[in-house]
């Protein structure tokens, strides 16, 4: 089995080579964050044009390590939700029309299932069951992966993801866009001083609207009492490094709670915000205790196609290819 998979349900244009083991052969992300930046977040119709005008020089360097190039393949997978509406529509369009003229296969893969299957990127042999801690710009959610077709939602946010959360932060402290990235820089030199609340829900729920509503008064309180607190670098780095703080403690304790309370040996920390780098070492110091922790290389938590492939195979195996054409859906939630 070689597998080309595709990715474009947001901001990056992504393809992927992985054989049937679910090695990466190639991985290739043309990230769209400079155009958005002006706007400071993503745009959905200038992200769908983008994905139209780089798809095919993306699988075409995808497919640069491949002697025999398409007549290589098997089969390919293309995320069909969830995301923006317009964006699924190129990856799927893009994925039918080349595996049509090929005579490949296709298999539809959920973004979500995606995620959760990275951690095979890092650990090959990963199994069920296992608890899937998602944090992503759109999700934060608690899984509870039991089999391979069995994936049960523990918890969910209720209001704003906490990757959501660090755009907004980083907006009001004049941090730029991605926010995620920006405030793990910013943090590294900072003092979480300031106290923020950590909102732990019960049911495994999260809701990272009141952390964000609570740095925005923080801010104003302190920029009133200087109105060129934000101009010092050392101010931008202590909130910084106290929202993230907040952010981080909340997802620890939730992890916690929830491992305590399956009684599973094992975790995996997927999605965007996985890539940071306070939340991994925190996982890692207070779970690692309470279960085998995964958490895939920072490329591959980040929007990526080689996790569509990974996820691709694992659908193949138990259910087969999909038939054509494949049905986009922008609110798709399935985490089996």
């Amino acid at each position: 089995m070689i597998l080309l998979a595709i990715e474009t349900s947001c901001d990056e244009t992504a393809a992927a080579v992985v054989d049937g083991g679910g090695r990466v052969l190639s991985s290739v992300v043309a990230s769209q964050a400079a155009a958005h930046a002006r706007f400071g977040g993503v745009v959905p119709e200038l992200a769908a044009r983008m994905h139209v005008e780089r798809i095919a020089e993306v699988v075409t360097e995808a497919l640069q390590p491949l002697d025999r190039g398409w007549d290589a393949l098997t089969a390919v997978a293309v995320t069909r939700g969830p995301g923006l509406a317009g964006c699924l529509l190129v990856g799927t369009g893009y994925a039918q029309a080349a595996a049509a003229a090929r005579g490949l296969p296709v298999v539809g893969v959920s973004h979500m299932v995606g995620h959760v299957w990275a951690a095979r990127l890092a650990r090959p042999d990963l199994e069920p069951p296992f608890l899937a801690l998602v944090v992503s710009g759109g999700h934060t959610d608690l899984v509870h992966v039991r089999s391979g077709q069995d994936a049960l939602l523990l918890g969910a946010t209720r209001d704003d993801a906490v990757g959501e959360a660090f755009d907004k932060v980083a907006r009001l402290l004049g941090l730029p866009y991605p926010g995620g990235p920006a405030i793990d820089r910013a943090a590294r030199g900072g003092d979480p001083r300031f106290r923020l609340p950590r909102p732990v829900l019960p049911d495994f729920a999260f809701s990272f609207s009141g952390l964000k509503t609570a740095v925005r008064y923080l801010v104003e309180e302190i920029v009133a009492a200087d109105p060129l607190a934000l101009a010092n670098p050392r101010m931008v780095a202590d909130l910084a490094a106290s929202f993230q703080t907040a952010a981080v403690d909340t997802l620890c304790l939730q992890l916690e709670a929830a491992i305590e309370h399956t009684g599973v040996s094992r975790a995996v920390v997927v999605g965007g915000v996985a890539s940071n780098r306070q939340l991994r070492a925190e996982v890692a110091r207070r779970c690692g205790p309470l279960a085998d922790i995964v958490i895939p290389p920072a490329e591959y938590c980040t929007d990526n196609a080689a996790m569509i492939g990974v996820a691709g195979l694992r659908a193949i195996a138990e259910g087969g290819f999909d038939p054509e054409p494949l049905v986009v859906d922008p609110g798709l939630i399935d985490y089996s």
